[in-house]
């Protein structure tokens, strides 16, 4: 063994680094994305979570109970408040993911104060999601203490109790995972099956062999494009159950329910080797998606609600999640695997998945060029 060898190697690798600034750049963005958006993403307040509040006293009491509930919306805003006049429709809108959470003033409320009879306020909890649930929990339990606190002059003579109402069975955390595994599962295959294996094909010259048949520009893009929405979809449904079968999610195998999974997972594949081939279109330097893949990693995982809500984001790392193929993943696939909801409670991501991957498609079609 001969140091000089070592390094003369050693001085070769340096020397490509540093002729790479894309490759630099991104070596110093991934720490510093993984800090900010690690350091917001987890531990933040719930703010501005859909709550829905149905009075059916119509009351002078309900109406001091409904004040309140306008004051945190005014002052913490831990929810913003949205007005029911049907408790049923209140409930299917928080079975689809609309409202997360139910505040109900039954139509005995004043008779059963005005006797001291126990006047209840009824919560139903969307518990699919611990995070929000407890934090909207804890919210309404403090307004219900203060309704019952003696003070100076007290909002209600009689006692007001919080009857809980869970929509679902307790659910594990593994099970809130699920979703936002089977989108990395996801992304990782469009990273490797697709991403990496275009940028190789492209160094040895398999694209231009191509180009000099008779197939078109477009037939290629398309072609790649599908390739790597087959693998990604393969291993989409290959995490869904076996992660299904590990966390114990309930009825896995209804034929229906296996139809819209899977229709959410090709969604998702062909939005994310979408997204991956127009990053990639234009790229030559094989050393730069490996650098690349771990800032969009990072940036589109941890922003979606995979592993903590939205609703605790601020403001701008909310945006990244709207325009995230992640956000609308995960939030289809829970609906699916945790909440066993139908075709209503998934088709707006599928219908953004979809737009969002045609916009892709025509961005890498434009983009892409041969190089001879």
């Amino acid at each position: 063994m001969k140091l000089s060898r070592i390094g003369a190697l050693v001085e070769r690798d340096m020397r490509k680094f540093f002729r790479s600034p894309a490759l630099m750049l991104s070596s110093l963005i991934f720490p510093l994305v993984q800090l900010v958006v690690l350091g917001y993403a987890f531990g933040g307040k719930i703010k501005g979570a859909t709550l829905a509040f149905v009075d059916e006293d119509h009351s002078v009491e309900s109406r001091r109970v409904a004040e309140m509930f306008d004051g945190i919306q005014a002052g913490p805003q831990t929810f913003r408040v949205i007005r029911y006049d049907s408790l049923p429709q209140a409930v299917d809108d928080l079975k689809t993911g609309f409202v997360r959470g139910v505040v109900d003033v039954p139509p005995d409320f004043s008779r059963r104060y005005y006797q001291h009879d126990r006047p209840r306020v009824v919560f139903t909890e969307d518990n699919s999601d611990q995070f929000i649930s407890s934090s909207l929990l804890e919210r309404v339990q403090e307004m219900t203490d203060e309704l019952n606190a003696p003070d100076v002059q007290p909002r209600l003579d009689g006692q007001v109790e919080l009857d809980t109402v869970e929509v679902y069975p307790y659910i594990e955390y593994i099970k809130y995972l699920l979703a936002g595994s089977t989108a990395m599962g996801i992304f990782i295959t469009a990273m490797i099956g697709g991403g990496i294996t275009y940028i190789d094909d492209k160094m040895r010259g398999l694209h231009e062999g191509y180009l000099l048949t008779p197939i078109k520009k477009t037939e290629l893009v398309s072609s790649l494009i599908g390739a790597g929405t087959l693998k990604a979809f393969m291993a989409g449904m290959c995490l869904t159950i076996i992660g299904g079968l590990i966390a114990g999610i309930p009825r896995l195998w209804d034929p229906v329910r296996l139809v819209y999974i899977g229709l959410v997972i090709l969604a998702a594949s062909i939005a994310m080797i979408s997204l991956m081939f127009l990053v990639m279109v234009r790229i030559d330097d094989p050393l730069v998606p490996r650098a690349i893949f771990g800032v969009l990693n990072m940036l589109l995982f941890f922003p979606s609600g995979a592993v903590y809500p939205t609703e605790a984001f601020p403001s701008w790392l909310r945006w990244i999640s709207v325009i995230d193929p992640f956000t609308y993943t995960v939030h289809a696939l829970r609906n699916l695997t945790i909440k066993s909801t139908g075709f209503e409670g998934i088709y707006m991501d599928v219908l953004v998945l979809a737009g969002f991957s045609a916009i892709m498609i025509a961005g890498s079609m434009m983009l892409f060029k041969r190089q001879l």
